[in-house]
């Protein structure tokens, strides 16, 4: 996640798939990994629902169009909006 679009979302708890050491891990493997410790997965991977079974999970997953940098901070209230909807097991596209 770039710095930028972390300070925006200062509200949240974040961290990457590279600070948390995932960097290499493929997305079945980050889903649970992530599973265990977060309650919400942001991601521009807009095939991940086709590639991974997303039933039973309990994490919430974001998905945005794009990740420019223009069109996300031109709708960072949209995505906060988004994040604060979200319960266990969502999974919501963002059109950015």
């Amino acid at each position: 996640m770039p710095q930028p679009l972390r300070r925006l979302l200062a509200e949240f708890e974040i961290s990457t798939a590279q600070e948390m050491g995932w960097g290499r891990v493929k997305n079945g493997e980050l889903l649970k990994r992530a599973e265990g410790v977060f309650d919400v997965l942001l991601t521009a991977d807009r095939q991940l629902k086709y590639q991974q079974n997303l039933k039973g999970r309990r994490l919430a997953i974001l998905v945005l169009s794009t990740n420019r940098w223009p069109k996300v901070k031109a709708k960072v209230q949209e995505i906060i909006s988004a994040i604060q909807s979200l319960s266990p097991g969502d999974y919501l596209e963002l059109d950015l």
